[in-house]
């Protein structure tokens, strides 16, 4: 099985709806997912003027050599709903493929890894995020790619309705015993009362 990191990005719609499917549908077509970054908001480099992007890197393993990554991943793009016009256009959905392992391709339209990684913070942070030890065919740690990159803004996003990194999740089992807990409280605190009315 071969590692292989793919970016995410969408700056049209619902950007977190096609984030989501996309993972979803790169587990079921491409492999399991073994690591996902946080979602980072971004500002559109290049190309007509635009709203923000949400970006994000997942990391899977796969069989698949990089042609047969591209082509899914491609696949993926149009079940979103993505059109392929204009460069660095608005879209619902683009995936590239960042690494492929040690894998070092020069082929018309795939080039691994991604040319343009060591230009582009909201590449380089969610991948350290997903996958800190993530390292170029070339043996270039890709830490050490993110201070050149470190004046580009990028920030990290919380949907509406999910949690922020910093936030606390409660196991069922802990939800139950906070119940519990909030329950016989209060019904002590009757009790306390009742004796003094």
């Amino acid at each position: 099985m071969t590692r292989v990191a793919l970016a995410l990005g969408s700056n049209v719609g619902d950007r977190v709806a096609h984030l989501d499917a996309a993972k979803r549908a790169i587990a079921h077509r491409i492999g399991p997912v073994v690591a996902e970054s946080a979602l980072y908001e971004t500002a559109p480099i290049g190309g007509p003027e635009q709203g923000p992007y949400l970006n994000a890197v997942v990391v899977v393993e796969t069989d698949l050599p990089p042609t047969a990554v591209l082509a899914r991943v491609l696949d993926i793009e149009r079940s979103r709903g993505r059109e392929r016009g204009e460069r660095w256009a608005p879209r619902t959905l683009d995936v590239d493929i960042v690494l492929h392992g040690e894998a070092t391709v020069n082929e018309p339209g795939l080039t691994v890894p991604h040319p343009r990684l060591a230009e582009r913070r909201f590449v380089v942070e969610p991948l350290l995020d997903a996958w800190p030890e993530a390292a170029l065919p070339d043996g270039t740690r890709v830490a050490d790619l993110l201070p050149a990159v470190a004046d580009q803004q990028v920030v990290e996003y919380a949907a509406e309705g999910r949690p922020s990194a910093d936030s606390v999740q409660l196991s069922a089992w802990e939800s139950v015993v906070v119940f519990v807990t909030v329950g016989l409280v209060a019904a002590a605190m009757w009790w306390v009362l009742g004796q003094f009315l």
